[in-house]
């Protein structure tokens, strides 16, 4: 593969991720009284978008975009389940989510560093856009804590 893709494989995976953990969550959520449900809806959707951003133009290059393996979605889903039924307040759902997204904002940091030599500029900008979009999420959780 193309090292000026390598960026863009980085945030379908992680948008994919985040698709499925927020997808996962919201099932969690489902029959709860939470206020933060349609903020993580709206998490989801932005996920879904990076997504199919990504996939066309990994697409484009005919490159089929692989997903993380079942391992990784399966214990994303315990940790979540474990999470939910320890504590399914809207402060500890925020602080798990707050985590998880903190990784991905550490990982994109790291690959925006190392390709942003290799890497088209519409690739750099769809990767700052997505950490943006992580970043100013954190934020916006943080009013849940």
């Amino acid at each position: 593969m193309e090292e000026k893709l390598e960026l863009v494989v980085h945030i379908h995976k992680d948008a994919a991720m985040g698709v499925y953990t927020t997808k996962t969550l919201m099932d969690k959520l489902k029959d709860k009284d939470n206020k933060i449900k349609s903020y993580v809806e709206e998490i989801h959707k932005k996920y879904e978008e990076y997504v199919e951003k990504s996939k066309s133009i990994l697409l484009d290059h005919d490159i089929h975009p692989e997903e993380d393996g079942m391992v990784s979605k399966m214990m994303a889903s315990m940790g979540i389940s474990k999470e939910v039924k320890d504590d399914n307040s809207d402060s500890a759902i925020s602080d798990l989510l707050i985590q998880g997204i903190s990784m991905g904002v550490i990982e994109m940091e790291k690959k925006l560093k190392s390709y942003s030599d290799e890497c088209d500029k519409e690739y750099i900008k769809l990767a700052k856009d997505f950490m943006k979009f992580q970043e100013k999420t954190i934020d916006e959780l943080k009013k849940y804590l």
